[in-house]
C-alpha cells in the first residue's frame, strides 16, 4: 500500500511525543522558595556544615513554627524548600541573626518537580531574569594584571637563558605597553643574545635599540590570545563559584574584550552573591630564596629574581620570583590531620600542574616553599579610561619544606589552626580568578514584572495558536483538524527540547520566537493539504493523492526550513542577549515543526487512511 507505516514508525512516533510530554511536564510545576545555608568563602571563621547544624535548624524552625516542605544536607550546603514566600522570608530573617556570622544564608527559587521526574532527569524550563527576575552583573576583568604577570614571566625566562648562555648584561626592566628592555655592556653581547632569546616565543619580537640596547616585544596576536584566554578562564571560574551555591543554571558570558556579564535568574540576595564574586584572591606557590640574609634584607639589598613579602606572623621573607605553581592548576582540595593530629591541607592538581610541581620538586627537596596570598582591592580611585584602580595586596600564608618528589596530590602542613586550614581549603575549591574583577555593574530585577511578562507571553502563544487551530480545521476540515494536533505537538516538543538542553534559557524573546515558529508551522501542513487537494482535482485516486501530495510538498518544505535555519544560525553567531534567545528558539522550533508537519501527520494519516478504499477526503 502507498500510505502504510511499517509498526517501528507509529511506535517511534509514539515514543517521541510520550516523551515529549513527559520532560514539559516539569515545567507546569512551578517553584519552591528556597533558603541555602553554605560556606563563608574566604572568612577565616568558616566551619563546615553538619548534621548537628541540621539538626539545630530544624529545631529552630520548629521552635519558631515555621513550615518548610523539605530540609536536607547535600553536597555541603544545606537546603530548606518552603510551600510560601512569608515563610522562606520569616525563615531568613531568624536563621541570618543567629548564623550570620559563621555561614552564608540565601535566598533562592527551586523547582518544585516530583522524585520520579527528578529521576529521569527532566527539568523545568529555565527562565530568564525577565521572566522571573533576578541579579545582573557586568564585571570588569583586569587583563593588564594578567600582562603584568607574564611580562614577569618572561623576564625570568631571558634572565635564564643569558645566564645559561654565559652572556653578561647590566639591566633588565620593563617598558611601556608590556614590553622588555635588556641594556648589555657592549653590541657583541647584545647580538650574540638574539639568537637564543628570540626562541622562548615566536610570538616575541626583538629589536636591536642604539649600540647595546635590546627591545623584547609581545606581539598583538600574543597579547589578545592572553586577553581571550584570561576571560575563558574567569568565566569557568565564576561558573564554578556560582554552581557552588546551588545555582544550577547561571548565564556566565563574555562581553566585549574584557567584560563578563552575569546573569542569576530567580536569585535575590545580592550583597551574598557580590561578596562570592568579588573574591579576587589567588594562590602563588614561590621558592623561598635561603640565601639572603637579615643584613641584606634590612638594607633591601635584593638581587633582581628575587623579591621581600610579608608573613602571617609579620616577618620578611624572601621569594624568588618565578611562579612555581598558580591556583588555577588546583582540581580539588580538602582538610585533614596527619599523624600528630595538625590540620593539613590535601590538594590535587590538573595534568599540566602535576608534570610542573613534579619537575621542580624532583630538583628542589630540602628548599622551602612558600604559599603566597594575593589580593586586588578596589582603591575607590579611577584611571583615564574610568576604570577603577585595584590595589595588590600579597601575603605569605604558609612556608613548607620539600621533603621528596611530588605528583598530582600532595599537601600543605604546618598551618596554624583548622579553621586556616579549612579557610586555604575553601579558597583553593572555588577556584583562582586568571585576572583580578571589579563589578562595574549591577541590577536588581524583580519578580512582579517576569510574572507580567510571562502571561502576556503566554496569553498571546495561546491566542496565535488557537486563531491557527481555528483556521486550519475550517478550511481544511478534518485534514486541518490533523494538523492542529501536529502544532499542539510541535508546541510540546519545542518546551521539552529547551528544558532538556544545557544553558538554554526562556525569555521574552524567546517566546516571540516560539509564537512566530508556532505561526508559521502550519505552513508545511498548507503545502501538504494544498497540494493533495491539486491531485484530487485532477482526478488521481484519493490514496494516489495522499501519497503525492507529501512527496511533492516535501522538498518545498525542506529548502524553506534550511532556509530559516541557516538565517537563525547566523544570527546566533554573530548576535548577543536576546537576539540568540531567538535564534536558538527559532532553530528548535523549525526543528520540531518539521517533524510533527512531516512525520508526525504523516503517521496519523497513513493511520485513518491507509489500507482502506475511499473516494472522498475531508480537506
Amino acid at each position: 500500500m502507498l500510505n502504510n507505516y511499517p509498526l517501528w514508525k507509529y511506535l517511534a512516533v509514539i515514543l517521541v511525543f510520550v516523551t515529549s510530554i513527559i520532560y514539559t511536564l516539569p515545567s507546569f510545576y512551578g517553584d519552591h522558595p528556597t533558603i541555602y545555608i553554605t560556606q563563608y568563602t574566604l572568612k577565616k571563621t568558616c566551619q563546615e556544615l553538619d548534621n548537628i547544624l541540621l539538626c539545630q535548624v530544624k529545631k529552630i524552625l520548629t521552635h519558631e513554627k515555621i513550615i518548610n516542605k523539605s530540609i536536607v544536607l547535600q553536597e555541603n550546603k544545606i537546603r530548606i524548600q518552603f510551600f510560601h514566600e512569608q515563610d522562606q522570608l520569616q525563615a531568613y530573617q531568624k536563621l541570618s541573626t543567629i548564623f550570620s556570622k559563621k555561614y552564608q544564608i540565601l535566598l533562592c527559587n527551586t523547582p518544585n518537580i516530583p522524585y520520579w521526574l527528578s529521576a529521569i532527569k527532566a527539568k523545568p524550563i529555565k527562565l530568564g531574569l525577565d521572566l522571573c527576575g533576578g541579579i545582573y552583573f557586568v564585571i570588569h576583568a583586569n587583563t593588564k594584571a594578567v600582562l603584568d604577570k607574564f611580562q614577569e614571566q618572561y623576564i625570568d625566562s631571558l634572565r635564564t637563558i643569558l645566564f645559561e648562555k654565559n652572556i653578561p648584561y647590566l639591566k633588565i626592566y620593563k617598558i611601556k605597553n608590556h614590553d622588555i628592555e635588556i641594556n648589555f655592556q657592549n653590541s657583541n653581547y647584545r647580538n650574540k643574545a638574539i639568537s637564543p632569546l628570540s626562541k622562548i616565543d615566536n610570538d616575541l619580537i626583538l629589536h636591536a635599540m642604539g649600540t647595546n640596547k635590546l627591545h623584547v616585544i609581545f606581539s598583538e596576536r600574543k597579547k589578545n590570545a592572553i586577553r581571550e584566554h584570561t576571560i575563558h578562564q574567569n568565566c569557568t571560574i565564576l561558573h564554578h563559584r556560582i554552581h557552588q551555591l546551588g545555582i544550577t543554571e547561571p548565564l556566565v558570558q563574555r562581553h566585549g574584550s574584557d567584560r563578563i556579564i552575569i546573569e542569576l535568574p530567580g536569585f535575590q540576595d545580592i550583597e551574598k552573591i557580590k561578596d562570592m564574586l568579588g573574591t579576587t584572591a589567588s594562590l602563588e606557590f614561590r621558592l623561598v630564596n635561603s640565601a639572603i640574609s637579615e643584613f641584606e634584607i634590612s638594607n633591601n639589598l635584593i638581587p633582581e629574581d628575587s623579591e621581600i613579602k610579608l608573613s602571617n606572623n609579620g616577618y620578611l621573607i624572601p621569594l624568588y620570583k618565578r611562579i612555581v605553581l598558580s591556583g588555577e592548576k588546583i582540581t580539588n582540595s580538602n582538610v585533614s590531620l596527619d599523624e600528630y593530629n595538625r590540620p593539613q591541607v590535601n590538594i590535587s592538581l590538573n595534568k599540566t600542574g602535576s608534570i610542573l610541581i613534579s619537575n621542580f620538586t624532583k630538583n628542589n627537596i630540602g628548599k622551602a616553599i612558600a604559599t603566597l596570598f594575593v589580593e586586588y582591592k578596589d582603591s575607590g580611585k579611577k584611571d583615564s579610561k574610568g576604570d577603577a584602580i585595584l590595589i595588590k595586596h600579597e601575603k605569605i600564608i604558609n612556608v613548607a619544606t620539600i621533603q621528596s618528589q611530588l605528583s598530582d596530590n600532595f599537601r600543605i602542613s604546618g598551618i596554624n589552626n583548622l579553621n586556616e586550614a579549612r579557610h586555604l581549603s575553601l579558597l583553593l575549591r572555588m577556584g583562582t580568578l586568571e585576572a583580578p574583577i571589579y563589578i562595574e555593574e549591577e541590577r536588581m530585577i524583580g519578580p512582579t514584572l517576569g510574572k507580567q511578562n510571562i502571561i502576556r507571553g503566554f496569553t498571546a502563544c495561546a491566542l496565535g495558536l488557537l486563531t491557527s487551530i481555528c483556521f486550519m480545521i475550517l478550511w481544511y476540515h478534518y485534514f486541518g483538524l490533523i494538523a492542529s494536533v501536529a502544532l499542539i505537538a510541535n508546541l510540546t516538543l519545542m518546551i521539552s527540547t529547551m528544558s532538556i538542553i544545557p544553558g538554554i534559557v526562556l525569555t521574552m524573546s524567546s517566546i516571540v520566537g516560539i509564537i512566530l515558529t508556532l505561526s508559521v508551522a502550519v505552513d508545511a501542513n498548507v503545502l501538504i493539504n494544498e497540494r493533495i487537494k491539486e491531485e484530487i482535482k485532477q482526478g488521481k485516486p484519493v490514496q494516489y493523492a495522499i501519497y503525492t501530495g507529501y512527496r511533492k510538498a516535501l522538498t518545498s518544505i525542506v529548502d524553506a526550513n534550511i532556509t530559516t535555519i541557516i538565517t537563525s544560525i547566523i544570527l546566533y553567531l554573530i548576535g548577543t542577549g536576546p537576539i540568540k534567545g531567538f535564534a536558538i528558539t527559532t532553530i528548535i522550533g523549525v526543528g520540531t515543526s518539521m517533524l510533527t508537519s512531516i512525520v508526525g501527520t504523516r503517521a496519523v494519516v497513513n493511520l485513518v487512511y491507509g489500507k482502506r478504499r475511499i473516494s472522498k477526503l475531508s480537506i
